[in-house]
C-alpha cells in the first residue's frame, strides 16, 4: 500500500516527520504539498492511496483546506484522511470535521500504523460465499446478519435477502422485475411497489452509509 502525505514538504520530510516514519514502517510514500494540484496527478487517480496524512500540527486551520481540496478530487473522496496535530491544537477541533481519524504528533510508529491500517479495512470491500464487506456494512450470509460499523442492523428476510442479492453484484443494475424474481422467485406475490417499499426501509435502516443507489428509469444497484 501507499500513504499520501500532506503538508509543508519541509516538514514533512524531517527525521521525524510522517513521511520518514511510514517508510520505517514499510509503507510507500508520497509527499505533496497542500496547495499542490492533486486534480490532474495521474498517479492518484489510477491508483489511489490506501490513506492520507495530513499533516497540520499546530495549524488546524491548514488541515481544514487541505482535506477540502482532497474531498474535491474524485479518486480521493473516498479515501480515508487522518490529520496529525500536535496536543495543544486539539482543542481547536470541532465535532464537525469530517476527518476519519486524528494522530498525535510526536509520533508513535505502531499507533500510527494501526489507525491507518484501521481505516484502510473500514473502508474496504471483499466478498466470498460467507460474506460480503462495503466499506463499514459487513453483510454475514452464513448468519443471515448485517452489521454496521459493528452494530448489528435489523433487518426482515426480505430486506435481508435484497441487500444481500445487490451487495453481491456490485456496480450492476437490476430492474424492479428483475430483483423480484431473483431475490424473492417468480411466485412472490407483489410488484415493482414492493421492491421500492423494501429499498426504502433498507436506507432508513443504513442511514447515511446506505449503498444503494437509484438508477432513474431502470432500477437499483449497490455502489461498486
Amino acid at each position: 500500500m501507499w500513504i499520501l502525505v500532506v503538508g509543508s514538504p519541509q516538514l514533512a520530510e524531517r527525521p521525524e516527520g510522517g513521511a520518514a516514519t511510514l517508510r520505517d514502517l514499510g509503507c510507500r510514500v508520497r509527499v505533496a504539498d497542500l496547495w499542490e494540484p492533486l486534480e490532474s496527478d495521474a498517479s492518484v487517480h489510477d491508483t489511489p492511496p490506501a490513506a492520507v496524512l495530513v499533516e497540520a500540527l499546530d495549524l488546524v486551520e491548514v488541515g481544514r483546506a487541505a482535506l477540502a481540496r482532497l474531498r474535491a478530487v474524485p479518486a480521493l473522496r473516498e479515501v480515508p484522511v487522518l490529520l496529525a496535530v500536535t496536543v495543544n491544537a486539539l482543542q481547536r477541533l470541532s465535532v464537525e470535521d469530517a476527518f476519519d481519524d486524528v494522530v498525535l504528533v510526536p509520533y508513535v510508529p505502531v499507533e500510527l500504523y494501526v489507525r491507518i491500517r484501521r481505516q484502510e479495512h473500514r473502508k474496504s470491500a471483499f466478498a466470498d460465499d460467507e460474506r460480503v464487506k462495503l466499506g463499514a456494512l459487513v453483510i454475514d450470509i452464513a448468519a443471515h446478519e448485517a452489521q454496521l460499523e459493528g452494530a448489528r442492523v435489523d433487518l426482515t428476510h426480505q430486506e435481508f435477502a435484497l441487500l444481500a442479492f445487490l451487495a453481491r453484484h456490485p456496480g450492476r443494475v437490476f430492474t424492479r422485475q428483475q430483483l423480484l424474481e431473483r431475490v424473492w422467485g417468480v411466485d412472490y406475490y407483489g410488484g415493482s411497489r414492493t421492491v421500492d417499499i423494501h429499498v426504502r426501509r433498507v436506507r432508513m435502516k443504513l442511514g447515511t452509509l446506505d449503498p444503494i443507489e437509484t438508477v432513474r428509469g431502470v432500477g437499483y444497484k449497490v455502489r461498486s
